[in-house]
């Protein structure tokens, strides 16, 4: 009886969500605007109450398996700090932490690892959620920055780790070269990130150019890149040692998104709290959630993961303007 009842009120909810979601895009316009929608998602408390502290997939193994919503997302940050390696490197170690959100994975790297962990974001009002759930003691800081262009100097961190900031960057060569530039020589950049199959190989369809057209719309993204493309965005900054190594974590990843849709139907107290107009902007983003599982599940999409370590002689571009500039 109670599957019924929770099927019925998905399908209601879909329906609802579709209309309102189709007549109120939130399309890319200016990082501006994504600063914006960060400000307000984070302000009306709705995606903390739903998501926690991680605004970010969960992990749920290889082959997946059941688990708590919440505790697959801290998983993932632990999942990507043995992937790449960090787990091996010193407490002290300096984590510039792009997109961090409302702080949950530079918490996490602060606590159980000892780094020192600088998390930013666009938005003014992450920051102030964030320093307001860090504990006395832990050292994790935050700051308004853009992450394209970063306001620490050259070889400023030891690691520079990013979760599903990308496809919000309008300009993913800048992405990735500002990460590259603020890291230390023998450094790692570690990135998670959602991506297009690479379509240089297998041009998308027509429903898949819909698809894709509508996960851009109603999150502000600009692009998704790929794999394949950004893995080369990397290496073409000039700046890695050896090769940019990649993996593909879709199927570890693939549970969250019909998670975060069951999350709204188990835990109807959101509607209490939120009221009507939070209940609103809860449907308004299941439709959403369903294609993006419609395009991970199809192939479409795909969730990369990307690390690289910079060379120990590599000069950052800016350093190189600087130097032209002197010698001029």
């Amino acid at each position: 009886m109670f599957l019924y009842y929770a099927l019925g009120v998905l399908l209601i909810s879909v329906i609802i969500g579709v209309v309102i979601y189709l007549i109120t895009p939130r399309t890319f316009e200016t990082p501006e605007t994504v600063a914006t929608s960060y400000d307000e998602w984070t302000e009306d408390g709705i995606l903390e109450f739903y998501w926690g502290e991680h605004i970010h997939l969960g992990h749920y193994g290889s082959p997946p398996r059941r688990k708590d919503f919440l505790e697959a997302k801290a998983d993932f940050v632990h999942e990507m700090v043995k992937w790449g390696g960090l787990d091996k490197l010193p407490r002290g170690t300096k984590v510039l932490d792009v997109g961090c959100g409302i702080g949950g994975s530079t918490r996490i790297l602060a606590k159980d690892y000892g780094f020192e962990a600088t998390g930013i974001t666009i938005s003014p009002k992450q920051v102030q959620r964030a320093t307001e759930l860090t504990p006395e003691g832990v050292s994790a800081k935050f700051q308004v920055d853009n992450a394209l262009d970063l306001s620490f100097p050259d070889n400023s961190f030891d690691v520079v780790w990013s979760i599903e900031a990308g496809p919000h960057m309008p300009d993913k060569n800048k992405y990735a070269q500002e990460m590259m530039r603020v890291l230390k020589p023998g450094g790692t950049l570690v990135v998670a990130d959602w991506n297009q199959r690479d379509d240089r190989k297998v041009p998308l369809n027509w429903w898949e150019r819909i698809v894709m057209r509508q996960l851009l719309d109603q999150w502000s993204h600009p692009s998704f890149s790929s794999i394949e493309g950004f893995s080369e965005q990397i290496a073409e900054t000039g700046l890695v040692d050896g090769d940019v190594v990649t993996a593909d974590w879709t199927q570890e990843t693939l549970p969250s998104w019909l998670e975060s849709v069951w999350q709204g139907i188990v835990r109807p107290e959101g509607i209490i709290k939120f009221g009507l107009s939070g209940f609103i902007k809860s449907l308004r983003e299941v439709p959403t959630m369903i294609l993006m599982r419609v395009g991970f599940g199809s192939g479409l999409c795909r969730f990369g993961m990307f690390k690289a370590v910079k060379a120990k002689s590599a000069t950052s571009t800016k350093e190189a303007n600087t130097n032209e500039v002197v010698n001029v």
